[in-house]
């Protein structure tokens, strides 16, 4: 074997229901082109391909993927789990190279080229080797964060749409109700919606039934009552009213399934290394510090805190041109980590006398609301990646909080 020759690498263009598939040597030879179809058996036949490439020429293997966080489950983890490695390739990276070193046209196959090209240049160009970045093995309690809580996440949408919905169609047909509650997803609005199959069955309930709905008490009872005397029901409830009543299962029915997310999620917390660290922070709660911990997966992915900061939207870059000083947001963030991470340092700071005052610093030099959060933000980042890499809770100062159940007299970490 020539001694030039180091690895056999696959570079993957990754689609919904086909992948385009180039397998090279790294001296620039191409042994093969061809598209691979997403079922369980032709991906076990590309494997069985690349370890009878891999025993004939005695190489280590190297996997690129254009696409890696879409639709490339569950070839990363097969990728991974035979001990390949695996490059994630940054799409909007992959798409500036491509302008500066353009190709003949658009299409996989071009794109798969480029990849190949792009592990010929990355040890001479930095630009190509920040394009291709390494992914390494994510904790699978991690992996089980980030599928849980991106999955409440969709529920609470769809929850929050719901609710918008069902507060403007009874608005719309039955004036004055929704004033009773302010809220349309109280619980006890919502069975009392669900007590009966149609709108107007509900406009005639006895108080003796209405307090055998569950949260109806003796003052939601008269209200609704008071209610019923002066109700002038539109004439679409005969339709709309069976909308609303749909509407006002299916909150119920979302309510228990966020509430049962949710205690799986809490109960894997611990396992994570990651967030059991972040929920010793004051106000990063169960749902913040398991989002973090999911979509971060491992601080092994990044070189430094910086890096961290940066794949959080904690931090801005540097834009600059003569005498002009700026910055700029940098496109390359992981928004549900940056969410998590906001809405984190948002409730901390409220709790820490000390981020407060931070806060208010850089509200003073000029900074809005979101701004300074995520200044603080940023200086937060590098306290989770000191907590996380030295296996230490979080800490606060003994004069910074009064003494309290919840506030632990320790240093800084």
């Amino acid at each position: 074997m020539n001694q030039t020759i180091k690895e056999l690498r696959v570079c993957m263009d990754i689609g919904s229901e086909n992948h385009y598939v180039g397998i090279g040597l790294s001296n620039g030879e191409l042994l093969e082109e061809f598209e691979l179809a997403h079922t369980s058996e032709e991906i076990q036949k590309f494997f069985n391909k690349i370890e009878k490439l891999q025993d004939q020429y005695q190489l280590p293997v190297t996997f690129a993927m254009e696409g890696y966080n879409g639709h490339a489950r569950p070839i990363d983890r097969y990728v991974l789990g035979r001990g390949y490695r695996l490059l994630n390739v940054n799409n909007l990276k992959l798409a500036r190279f491509k302008e500066i070193f353009p190709g003949p046209a658009k299409s996989d196959p071009v794109d798969v080229r480029k990849m190949f090209e792009l592990f010929h240049l990355q040890e001479t160009l930095p630009a190509a080797k920040n394009i291709l970045q390494e992914v390494g093995v994510i904790p699978e309690e991690n992996e089980r964060l980030k599928r849980l809580t991106r999955r409440r996440r969709e529920l609470v949408i769809e929850k929050t749409s719901i609710s918008n919905r069902l507060q403007s169609d009874l608005n719309a047909i039955a004036p004055g109700l929704i004033s009773i509650t302010g809220c349309a997803s109280n619980l006890w609005f919502l069975r009392f919606l669900t007590a009966r199959e149609s709108f107007e069955q509900l406009a005639r309930l006895q108080k003796k039934s209405l307090l055998n709905i569950k949260g109806v008490g003796k003052m939601y009872s008269d209200a609704i009552q008071k209610w019923q005397k002066n109700a002038a029901l539109s004439p679409d409830v005969e339709w709309v009213g069976d909308m609303i009543i749909r509407d006002a299962k299916r909150i119920l029915q979302l309510t228990e399934e966020i509430e049962q997310l949710t205690k799986m999620i809490e109960d894997l917390i611990p396992q994570s290394k990651i967030a059991s660290r972040l929920i010793s922070i004051g106000g990063y709660g169960v749902v913040s510090s398991a989002e973090l911990a999911g979509e971060i997966g491992t601080l092994d992915r990044f070189t430094s805190e910086a890096s961290l900061a940066l794949y959080m939207g904690m931090a801005v870059l540097d834009n600059k041109s003569g005498k002009y000083q700026g910055t700029r947001t940098p496109r390359n963030v992981n928004f549900r980590a940056k969410a998590a991470m906001l809405v984190g340092v948002d409730h901390h700071m409220k709790l820490n006398p000390e981020s407060r005052k931070y806060y208010e610093k850089k509200r003073s030099e000029g900074k809005k609301h979101n701004q300074a959060l995520r200044s603080l933000g940023r200086h937060m980042t590098r306290v989770i990646w000191s907590m996380v890499k030295n296996d230490r809770d979080y800490e606060v100062k003994e004069s910074s909080v009064p003494v309290s159940s919840n506030t632990s007299k320790k240093q800084v970490a």
